[in-house]
This record gives structure tokens, C-alpha cells and sequence, in this order.
């Protein structure tokens, strides 16, 4: 049998560091992607003005054009926000039943709080290991024009 002190430190803080460091890694990821995506499309248009005069900025202009479209998949496949999202959410559901049990306040100010505790931290995470495999099961959808 595992003890409140052994499965808040075993599981719950184990569980908060990987959600959490899964949310700074796709916030980072898609932040960063972002950026590049903006700044290659606003080189386009500049870069445009001088096409006329030099085939090599035509390339750059196309060359740019596909980095942009790249990107764009990329971050349209790997859901980089979505998961940032998610994982901070669930992290911080985590630490909100951990501080509410750690202090005993409700619904953990009753006699079968441990148990309370693992069925609650154990739904939070089937939740979210369910929902992100039905996200991989899904087939990509064509987004809908505006």
C-alpha cells in the first residue's frame, strides 16, 4: 500500500514536472515557430519590390513562400498551442488537488481524503491521456474557409 506522503511525491509531483515541462517545451516550440513564420511572410512582400532586377531574389522570394507553408503545416499537424494548453491546464488541476489536500480543505476535510485524492488525480489524468490519444486517432481535417 502506498502512503498520502509516497503517492503525493511519487505521482502527483512526478506527474506536475512532466505536464509541466511538456508545456514550456510546446509553448517555446510554437512561439518560436510562429516567429519564424511571421517574419518570412513579411519578407516576401519586401523582397517583391526588388524581384525585377535580380533572379537569385525571385528564389529567395519562393524560397520563402515554401518555409512559410512548411511551417504552417507543421504547426497545423503537430498541434504545438493546443498541447501547451492542455498540458499547462493540466498541471495546474494537479497542483490544485495536491495544495487542497496538503491543507485539507474541501472536499478533503473528511475521514477518506487519501482515497478522494487518488480517484480525483487518477480521473484528471485518464482524462487527459484519453483525450490526447483520441486527438492521435483522429484524421486531420480540412480547415473550413472563413
Amino acid at each position: 500500500m502506498v502512503s498520502p506522503e509516497e503517492y503525493v511525491e511519487q505521482r502527483i509531483n512526478d506527474q506536475i514536472a512532466w505536464y509541466d515541462r511538456r508545456s514550456v517545451t510546446n509553448k517555446r516550440w510554437f512561439k518560436q515557430l510562429r516567429f519564424a513564420e511571421i517574419v518570412a511572410a513579411a519578407t516576401i512582400p519586401f523582397l517583391s519590390g526588388f524581384a525585377a532586377r535580380s533572379s537569385s531574389i525571385e528564389i529567395a522570394i519562393g524560397a520563402l513562400g515554401v518555409f512559410v507553408a512548411v511551417i504552417a503545416s507543421l504547426l497545423g499537424l503537430l498541434q504545438l498551442q493546443v498541447h501547451w494548453i492542455e498540458y499547462r491546464a493540466t498541471a495546474e488541476s494537479l497542483k490544485k488537488e495536491k495544495f487542497l489536500f496538503l491543507s485539507q480543505a474541501e472536499p478533503y476535510d473528511k475521514g477518506d481524503a487519501f482515497h478522494l485524492l487518488v480517484q480525483r488525480v487518477e480521473a484528471l489524468l485518464s482524462k487527459e491521456n484519453t483525450e490526447w490519444l483520441q486527438s492521435m486517432m483522429k484524421p486531420a481535417t480540412a480547415e473550413k474557409p472563413a
